[in-house]
């Protein structure tokens, strides 16, 4: 089993890896269906993605459980009763590619929004939160998860919920937040007060993931790091902007744009960088080979930001990294 502090200790970054979801759909998923469900139904086809992440340089690959708790399966007919195996089976699956690798790789729990609105807004208490996510964390540490990855979150309340929950493993948490064109959460918090909230938590790392796009995550990173020396900082960007063509999504960011994120995510401060939803193996092999390739740079500017990925939201702006430089990698 890899242990992401120790990995660190040697490396000034590690790569994540790219979309599960998007690129099940590629594979035949269909809209509607539960992706969990490929834990048992298509095993070989999951094998083969985790492979390919690793085979494109991936030190962290996630597994497929972003949406295993009991209240999200529910809404596909029987399938909450088979949350803890549906968990564990999907760590086996992400173990499995990591040993016929040979290569040192860590197995990521990923665990997703429960699809609640939490008291006082919703009817959810941390409480019972913390009861669902507690049932997913077990099945992946049962499964042979090295960390467990609380991902695409909004609140501090689910954030509550969803660490009591992996506390009772043993596992390193990790908590990520996703940041919208505004420059905050769905439910209103901004990366400094993100990150301010989760220094005060058992974590190993935390971060963002997802959101709208490369510029504006980075401006979200590179606030986080701006405001602590020590922690271990996640960005995991959707690879550019969804455009809606032939029927389905299509997310328009090239390998090249994702290998300028990557470099400009680690000058911004991050330590743990990767995709998120559009993010095939050929974005992620780009990103590995800039990383390997340039060398680290200035904490970039506001307008470095823009110039590299184009400008970031006006709301996103506010919060951008205020210490200037240009980068190496053009």
């Amino acid at each position: 089993m890899a242990d992401l502090h120790s990995l660190l200790k040697n490396r000034d970054w590690l790569l994540a890896d790219g979309a599960m979801g998007t690129n099940l759909f590629a594979l035949g998923l269909k809209q509607g269906d539960a992706p969990e469900t490929w834990n048992f139904s298509e095993p070989d086809k999951l094998l083969g993605l985790h492979r390919a992440f690793i085979d494109a340089g991936a030190d962290i690959i996630l597994t497929n459980s972003f949406g295993g708790t009991r209240n999200r399966l529910k809404l596909h007919a029987g399938l909450e009763e088979q949350c803890f195996e549906i968990n564990k089976r999907a760590a086996e699956l992400a173990r499995q590619a990591v040993a016929e690798s040979g290569k040192e790789v860590v197995v990521a729990g990923s665990m997703g929004p429960t699809g609640d609105l939490y008291e006082p807004i919703g009817p959810l208490s941390i409480a019972e939160g913390a009861k669902a996510y507690t049932e997913q964390a077990q099945g992946l540490a049962a499964g042979g998860a090295d960390v467990l990855w609380i991902e695409t979150l909004s609140s501090i309340e689910e954030v509550s919920a969803a660490v009591e929950g992996a506390k009772t493993t043993s596992l390193p948490i990790v908590v990520t937040a996703s940041f919208d064109s505004k420059g905050r959460t769905m439910m209103g918090l901004g990366p400094k007060e993100f990150a301010d909230a989760m220094r005060a938590l058992p974590l190993a790392a935390f971060g963002a993931n997802c959101g709208s796009g490369t510029p504006d995550l980075s401006v979200a990173v590179g606030t986080m790091a701006e405001h602590g020396d020590s922690e271990i900082i996640v960005a995991k960007s959707n690879a550019g902007i969804p455009e809606f063509m032939g029927g389905e999504f299509v997310y328009n960011g090239t390998p090249e744009h994702m290998a300028n994120y990557a470099t400009l995510a680690r000058d911004l401060g991050a330590r743990v960088i990767g995709g998120c939803c559009g993010t095939t193996p050929d974005h992620l092999k780009a990103m590995r080979n800039a990383l390997e390739t340039t060398p680290k740079g200035p904490k970039p500017s506001l307008e470095t930001i823009s110039q590299t990925l184009g400008a970031p939201s006006q709301a996103g702006a506010t919060k951008a990294p205020r210490r200037g430089g240009r980068r190496a990698r053009g």
